[in-house]
């Protein structure tokens, strides 16, 4: 049996209203149309659906049998496109998103903070990973999009777009505040305990690479799994370390820890947004997407 679906619509309103002319009405169509169809799905099916009265239709017993198919097929049609309309009006909805600490505390929380009060109830889950792992993630399709630092690298199927710039300074706890403005070089480090990410990240490789131009070993005392492990080591007093200067800032104005003076210049890094441009996202990612992309606010560059 090839039925057009479309009359199965007509018969679920004619059904519901027992009047093909208040049926007309539901399906903006008009009365001559809607007894067109139910003629010929009467037709196509071999039965007879309807009995005709003065105050309209009611069903037979073949139409009361089809009824309560077609009655549970469009209730779920109707809410797929009510979930649907929800999802576009950003009612409803979640995010996955892949971020490195650093690109969550410089960036992300405050666009997440934005975006949730106009949209509350979208749920989000935020992955943390670093930025070799976020990458990946978005190139097998476990998350939306990730924020990530430099140095990111990957292949041209995945998009990173630059989004602010920062630099680092070198920090160290209170006791090395009688020497803080005293002269240092990259050469200088090793005088020092030294903290830093471990060998595992990209920071540890932008590092390494930074010290190899000197001819320096880059060879810490002390390494950490995550970027937020970092300012609370320098408070206790466990070395020296490179912090992004936004957020060192915040510790040196409450004087828990102190500046460096180095000498030799720290190149600036980058918090980047990575994601893949051919593959489809929810319309609530996509908003975010956008919104951090576009955002007025990304201006620090110290």
């Amino acid at each position: 049996m090839n039925v057009n679906y479309e009359y199965y619509k007509i018969f679920f309103y004619v059904a519901k209203y027992k009047n093909f002319t208040r049926a007309a009405e539901a399906i903006n169509s008009n009365q001559p149309n809607v007894t067109r169809a139910m003629n010929k799905l009467e037709a196509e099916t071999g039965c007879t659906l309807f009995i005709r009265n003065n105050k309209g239709v009611s069903l037979t017993p073949e139409g009361e049998r089809l009824y309560a198919h077609v009655n549970g097929a469009m209730n779920q049609l109707m809410a797929a496109e009510h979930e649907m309309e929800q999802a576009e009006s950003l009612e409803h909805g979640s995010i996955s998103i892949s971020a490195s600490e650093t690109a969550l505390d410089l960036l992300l929380l405050e666009e997440l903070k934005k975006f949730h009060l106009n949209h509350p109830k979208i749920q989000l889950k935020i992955l943390n990973h670093s930025t070799p792992q976020a990458i990946r993630a978005v190139r097998d399709g476990i998350v939306d999009f990730s924020v990530v630092t430099t140095p990111a690298d990957s292949d041209s199927s995945i998009k990173i777009t630059p989004l602010v710039s920062f630099k680092e300074i070198l920090t160290g706890g209170l006791t090395f505040n009688e020497i803080k403005n005293k002269p240092l070089h990259l050469s200088d480090i090793k005088d020092y305990p030294f903290i830093s990410l471990g060998k595992d990240t990209m920071t540890y490789e932008f590092y390494r690479k930074l010290f190899l131009k000197s001819e320096l070993d880059f060879e810490p005392d002390t390494e950490v799994s995550t970027a937020d492990q970092l300012l609370p080591m320098v408070k206790s007093e466990i070395g020296l370390a490179f912090i992004p200067s936004p957020i060192a800032e915040r510790s040196i104005q409450s004087k828990e820890i102190v500046k460096m003076n180095l000498v030799d210049e720290i190149p600036k890094r980058q918090v980047c947004l990575v994601y893949d441009p051919n593959r489809p996202i929810s319309a609530a990612a996509y908003n975010l997407k956008e919104q951090i992309l576009h955002s007025k606010n990304h201006s620090f560059s110290k």
